[in-house]
């Protein structure tokens, strides 16, 4: 093996060529990547109504989700989204160690079953990548490497593309590229930032990803107990191992495990199972495929590597739903329930009104006492709307400086009026005030704020 390289010796890094070998659980994993690559690269095109499926702009603080519109004021669904979220991580993990890396994680999807599938296409499999890159500088070997490199920036360039669509949406990303270059600095420079990442990633880092950046693998050792079921080796039954004789042994004295090694040469992280669990193993299950192609060929019971626990493996249990794993279930339930509650609970339009700050009360003709608000109002909602802000008690009285007017589908518009308050009613230097927002003659939401006047004679 060689390329970048590993070892404390050389202090460079040993370039992993895994075979692939496309069992059962592989074919799986391929239409799981299917549909995962097709939703990712149609997702900015996808509306529901009207709105992007999945839109994360940060710059412009706008957040769609499944088309639900989202502005900093929901902030606290996004806290507790991300709590949920962490502790089914760590559920997850604690019942099936690192499977969300091996299946679903984006990294492991695009590393395995897009560039890797990419580089066997053009260099051929594990052995003929091996004997290429250790053989002489051929006209045969510059074309490959050029051709490989160059659909890896292609599609790199792709990914960012798709990529910067779900931060800025899809209407300008059309416009970073249809438009002049001078126009959208920021974009094309974004786009060529995360082409170089990616195409970084995918032809140089990749599986460091995994077993040095990621901090999941290193958090992971923390979390698995003896009754997590990961992928694992039954070394009750495989050793002692041992190569295929061709005559039967009389005594029964060797294990199952043939020591063909295929474990370790279909691993993208380059490990070998038989050692027990890993921090680098993904849960990918490459080697359950290649372990059950053998044993089928030897005429032996299937899963010798399998989905295990310790506790399966070493006191013959059968896989239980612990306390621990009930405990976070339960906690899982009761999150989900509250984040599904405010989610569905939350209005469409959301008013904000604070007295200018620093003004005092203003006499009025007609002995009125006014004070001046500025209000901001945000429209969740897929479809414009014209909002009227009228005080609660109708001896209140409204004078807009800036009218609210009409607010389109998920923007928002600021106000600045007047309340006004007869001398006669005012009993207190401030006074509680309500007032409603109102859409088509309806009250969708009413706020209180305080108003001034003067100080009690």
């Amino acid at each position: 093996m060689d390329g970048l390289l590993v070892g404390k010796e050389t202090e460079k890094r040993k370039w992993i060529y895994p075979l692939i070998r496309k069992g059962r659980l592989y074919r799986w994993r391929s239409w799981i990547s299917y549909a995962y690559l097709a939703l990712f690269f149609t997702g900015p095109l996808i509306r529901i109504g009207g709105q992007p499926l999945l839109l994360l702009n940060f710059m412009d603080r706008q957040f769609v989700i499944l088309g639900q519109v989202f502005w900093p004021q929901d902030i606290f669904l996004f806290v507790l989204a991300s709590l949920v979220f962490l502790v089914c991580v760590v559920l997850f993990t604690i019942a099936f160690g690192r499977v969300f890396c091996g299946w679903i994680c984006p990294q492991t999807i695009f590393m395995e079953m897009f560039f890797r599938k990419i580089e066997q296409w053009i260099e051929g499999d594990a052995n003929k990548q091996k004997k290429l890159n250790a053989g002489p500088w051929t006209r045969e070997k510059i074309g490959k490497k050029v051709s490989k490199h160059a659909v890896f920036l292609l599609f790199s360039f792709l990914i960012a593309n798709t990529f910067l669509a779900y931060v800025v949406g899809s209407t300008a990303l059309f416009k970073i590229i249809l438009e002049p270059v001078r126009l959208h600095w920021g974009g094309f420079f974004s786009i060529w930032l995360f082409t170089v990442i990616f195409y970084l990633v995918y032809s140089q880092v990749r599986e460091l990803v995994c077993t040095v950046i990621c901090p999941y693998g290193r958090l992971q050792g923390v979390m698995l107990d003896q009754d997590t079921l990961v992928v694992a080796y039954d070394d009750m039954r495989g050793e002692p191992r041992g190569k295929l004789a061709k005559t039967p042994d009389p005594f029964n004295l060797k294990g199952d495990c043939v020591d063909c090694g295929l474990c370790v040469s279909v691993c993208p992280t380059g490990i070998d199972i038989r050692q027990g669990t890993q921090m680098e193993c993904v849960n990918c299950t490459a080697c359950i495929d290649v372990c059950n192609e053998v044993m089928d060929k030897i005429h032996k019971p299937l899963n010798l590597i399998g989905f295990y626990s310790e506790n399966m493996i070493h006191k013959q249990q059968k896989p239980s739903f612990t306390g621990r794993m009930m405990g976070y279930s339960g906690i899982i339930a009761v999150m989900m329930t509250v984040l599904c509650y405010f989610i569905f609970s939350r209005s469409d339009m959301d008013l904000t009104v604070m007295r200018s700050a620093g003004m005092l009360y203003q006499e009025q003709k007609g002995g009125l006492i006014s004070n001046i608000y500025n209000a901001e109002i945000i429209n969740k909602s897929n479809t414009g709307r014209n909002i009227l802000i009228q005080p609660e008690d109708p001896a209140v009285k409204i004078r807009y400086i800036q009218e609210p007017g009409r607010i389109t589908a998920g923007s928002s518009a600021k106000t600045v009026f007047f309340l006004l308050i007869p001398a006669t009613s005012i009993h207190a230097p401030k006074t509680d005030l309500k007032i409603n927002l109102v859409f088509n003659n309806q009250i969708i939401q009413t706020v209180s704020t305080t108003f001034v006047g003067p100080p009690n004679d």
